[in-house]
């Protein structure tokens, strides 16, 4: 009985170790760019591209003014949210709004979509395509592996780990 006492109590520590983890890099993304201005992030990104896609110089100076655009408006929305956040404490967005959000996010992304293939080549787009396709399975693994923690945590506090321990 003691001993698996202790071993609840062991997976219990690993769980809040992990979760410590998790919520790190999480944060280590966001912040990446976070001290620098929209210009220096545009820079960076239209660097990386060039490296990843072998831009010409012509691309490069399009694809900087759209990363710069996306800086300022990115930088903008994240201080508007800040103050929000601040301003409403403990108030969820509602349906609208949430739906409001996503559907100009996907606006957004259909738009850069556009750009991007009126700018790259078709070598290049395809590419760019793959890259961006990658991130977007990162995003959602991600996403599944905090909706299991989040089930896990759900099954420990509702007593499926106490039936299991007596």
């Amino acid at each position: 009985m003691k001993k698996l006492v202790l071993i609840v109590i062991a997976l219990a520590a690993m769980q809040v170790t992990a979760q410590e983890h998790k919520k790190g890099e999480k944060q280590e993304r966001y912040q990446r760019f976070k001290n620098f201005t929209p210009k220096q992030i545009a820079e960076l990104k239209t660097k990386k591209m060039t490296l990843h896609l072998d831009l010409t110089e012509a691309q490069q100076r399009e694809i900087k003014k759209i990363q710069l655009a996306n800086a300022k408006k990115r930088i903008s929305k994240r201080e508007k949210f800040k103050m929000k956040k601040e301003k409403d404490i403990g108030e969820k967005t509602s349906k609208e709004s949430r739906f409001k959000m996503m559907n100009e996010r996907l606006d957004k992304q259909i738009s850069n979509k556009k750009e991007m293939k009126r700018i790259l080549s078709k070598e290049q787009f395809k590419k760019w395509e793959k890259g961006n396709q990658r991130g977007h399975n990162k995003q959602k693994a991600m996403k599944q592996k905090v909706r299991k923690g989040k089930e896990m945590k759900q099954r420990s506090k509702s007593g499926r780990l106490k039936k299991i321990s007596s």
